[in-house]
């Protein structure tokens, strides 16, 4: 007599090749995710830095119009302080072709880095 077979189970789960793949994915989501929020901190770190440089840069370009007085030619510097961050403005005032304008260029230093340059002309009042 033959023995009689019982048919064999095929065994439920995963197998350990489905496993690792599986989690090769996920890890390959995780790091995209990663670079993807530090991309986004970057941003808003140097958006905050040329928002207070913006605003040192039109502080010392107001003084400049308040004096009422054509600013003389030359380079000067000013620390400026915004939210408590210390940024170095660097005016660069160059005479223009018309004598009774200039040109004003306001470059914003955070450590050794330029953050911002605004330029304007400014003449007699």
């Amino acid at each position: 007599m033959r023995p009689v077979r019982t048919p064999r189970r095929r065994s439920r789960g995963f197998t350990l090749v489905e496993v690792l793949v599986a989690l090769g994915i996920v890890a390959i989501a995780l790091v995209a995710g990663l670079k993807a929020s530090a991309a986004l901190t970057s941003n808003a770190q140097r958006q905050s830095d040329v928002l207070l440089a913006h605003m040192c840069a039109e502080n010392e370009l107001v003084r400049i119009k308040l004096s009422r007085q054509l600013p003389s030619v030359g380079d000067s510097d000013q620390a400026c302080e915004e939210a408590g961050q210390a940024f170095l403005v660097r005016l660069k005032v160059s005479p223009t072709p018309n004598p009774n304008f200039r040109r004003v260029d306001a470059q914003v230093f955070a450590g050794p880095y330029s953050v911002l340059r605004l330029s304007t002309v400014m003449g007699r009042y």
